[in-house]
């Protein structure tokens, strides 16, 4: 069965004004489509790969086919991490993090505006197109880190919890070239209630 774009959790203008609808229906409905449709392209001719969940797909990238490998990191890359990226973000959430999740955080990066500093620093310092992710290690243990494109903390055995899209695409209808702007605005949709769910799941 091919993969599909899941729909957004949420209506197009349910993030603003920290994200307008226009932003989001464009993301969504076009850039993330295309992903997904170019995943199915290259994945035409492969069934036993495309039967696998994605996650399985980019943590087992290295035995995907040569010929086809970079294309299924773009586009496998792109729908898996677009649709993490919805499902991590809500209207009315931001504030911060409860619980265990809270409590690794300071404890990992020094108390919460201390990962949001760094977090932040991270996000800005990808250069060109790409993502920054707070990951669960295979220890166990919590780690910022950027990559480049569509490449997947997934291909290097980490466990994405959080991400912010740093893609111009992500926010150059509303902020232009004004990242720093997006990034700000972007921690005001943090679903940490979704995020403390992976994290629990992550080191179970």
């Amino acid at each position: 069965m091919a993969y599909q774009t899941p729909p957004l959790p949420y209506s197009y203008d349910a993030l603003q004004p920290y994200l307008d609808a226009r932003t989001l229906e464009f993301h969504h409905d076009k850039h993330h489509v295309a992903y997904t449709t170019n995943l199915n392209k290259a994945l035409e001719g492969h069934p036993a790969i495309a039967a696998r969940p994605i996650e399985q797909v980019l943590r087992e990238i290295n035995s995907v086919p040569a010929e086809i490998r970079q294309a299924v990191i773009n586009h496998g890359g792109g729908h898996y991490h677009h649709s993490f990226f919805w499902e991590i973000m809500g209207p009315g959430k931001g504030g911060q993090p409860k619980g265990p999740l809270a409590d690794e955080i300071a404890k990992t990066f020094g108390g919460f505006e201390a990962f949001k500093d760094q977090f932040t620093k991270v996000a800005m310092g990808r250069f060109g197109s790409g993502w920054a992710w707070l990951c669960v290690e295979p220890g166990g243990k919590l780690a910022i880190c950027d990559t480049l494109n569509q490449d997947s903390p997934l291909s290097k055995g980490h466990t994405p919890i959080l991400t912010v899209d740093v893609w111009e695409h992500a926010y150059y209808l509303q902020y232009q070239n004004r990242r720093a702007d997006w990034i700000a605005a972007w921690w005001n949709l943090v679903n940490w209630d979704r995020v403390a769910e992976l994290f629990a799941a992550a080191r179970r």
